[in-house]
This record gives C-alpha cells, sequence and structure tokens, in this order.
C-alpha cells in the first residue's frame, strides 16, 4: 500500500474508532443515569451524580445528550425501544406457543438485567407520562395494535383459546415488570437481599407456564 492509499484510509478508520467510542460513552452515560433517575426521580437526579456514576467527566454528558431533560428522554426511549425489540416474534406463521414463551423470556430477562430502567420507566407512568406520552401514543400504541392482530388471526384460525389480545400484553407486561419494580416487595416476601440468580430462574418458569396455560397452550 502506498503512502496515498494509507492517507486516504486513515479518516474512515479515524471516523469508525470515534464511532465506536461514541457509542461506548452513551451506552455507559445511559446506564448510570438509569441508576441514577431510579434512585433519585428526575428531580433528584443531577448531572454531576450520573457523571461520577458514569466515571466520566461532567463535560462528557453535555457533549452527548445536551441537559438533563434530553438525556432522561434518551433513557425512556432507550428503555421503550428495547422492550418493542421481542415483539418481533409475533407474526402470523410463528407457533403461537414458542412465540408467547420467547417473549415472556426476553422481558423477564430485560427485567432482571435492567430493572433500574424498568423503575424510571414506571415512575414515568405514574407520574402521567408527560415526557413518554408522545412515544406511547405513537410507538408503543401501533405496534401493539399490529401484533394484537397476528394473536387475533392465532385465535381464529383454533391455534390460541380466545384472550383479548390487547389485554394479554398489559397481563404480560405486569407479570414481567414487577420482578423490577417491585424487587424490594418481592424479596422481603422470598426472605432474601437480592433476587438470587435460582429465584430468577424460578419466577420465570412459573410465569410462563401460568400464562401459557392461560392461553390454553
Amino acid at each position: 500500500m502506498t503512502p496515498l492509499q494509507r492517507s486516504q484510509l486513515q479518516p474512515t478508520l479515524d471516523d469508525s474508532a470515534k464511532g465506536q467510542i461514541r457509542q461506548a460513552n452513551e451506552a455507559r452515560i445511559l446506564a448510570a443515569a438509569e441508576r441514577v433517575f431510579a434512585g433519585a426521580g428526575f428531580g433528584g437526579a443531577t448531572m454531576a451524580a450520573i457523571a461520577d456514576e458514569a466515571g466520566l467527566p461532567k463535560a462528557n454528558l453535555h457533549y452527548y445528550f445536551g441537559a438533563k431533560q434530553d438525556l432522561y428522554r434518551a433513557v425512556l426511549a432507550h428503555t421503550l425501544q428495547d422492550w418493542l425489540v421481542p415483539t418481533e416474534v409475533f407474526t402470523p406463521e410463528a407457533d403461537p406457543r414458542t412465540a408467547i414463551e420467547t417473549y415472556i423470556r426476553a422481558k423477564m430477562a430485560l427485567a432482571m438485567a435492567r430493572p433500574h430502567a424498568s423503575r424510571v420507566f414506571a415512575n414515568e407512568l405514574l407520574h402521567g407520562a408527560p415526557v413518554v406520552k408522545q412515544l406511547l401514543t405513537t410507538e408503543l400504541r401501533p405496534l401493539v395494535l399490529a401484533k394484537a392482530e397476528v394473536i387475533n388471526q392465532w385465535v381464529r384460525s383454533g391455534r390460541l383459546a380466545p384472550v383479548d389480545p390487547i389485554h394479554l400484553f398489559f397481563t404480560l407486561w405486569a407479570a414481567t415488570q414487577t420482578y423490577a419494580d417491585f424487587e424490594v416487595q418481592v424479596c422481603a416476601v422470598l426472605g432474601q437481599t437480592e433476587f438470587t440468580p435460582d429465584e430468577q430462574a424460578r419466577a420465570t418458569e412459573h410465569v410462563v407456564s401460568l400464562l401459557l396455560r392461560g392461553c390454553g397452550l
């Protein structure tokens, strides 16, 4: 490779490296923000506290996300997007039992891996969803209606017991996210200081079994 060819490639390599650094920093900041917003709420959280949690200079937060409101909105949008991805299993040609079980396991895994994100989202809803309401109507609602029609197709073809598909989603969300939103209560009743992997597995199998039976599967 000639010096000229190397110089022509260098900007591309630099841009790629910068992109990876940006993605890593944004992910690090979002994870830290989830924890701080979950513990302090939007009003009690500060950019300085989030920067300390992320182990990054405060200036980095403002560079990537601007103000605290922008970072809070990004946390909510990121959480909702991650929750929407598992719905991809609901397709007309899918096996209903496999699809519903896969969805439940994915939602349980998200609740247990990122409980702080779930709590931030729940707290936003409890306060009337002032920031995320538009996302609920423009992204969540159309997707749920589309997936509800898939479930209706399964019911009409006799592949699934008669269920109200929209309320089935409400039940799925309630049964899975409760392990994140009310982890303190769960642990207190179980007599544990933390939700252990064994208890997480036990809870997942219970939710899967219960909801599949409720769907006649």
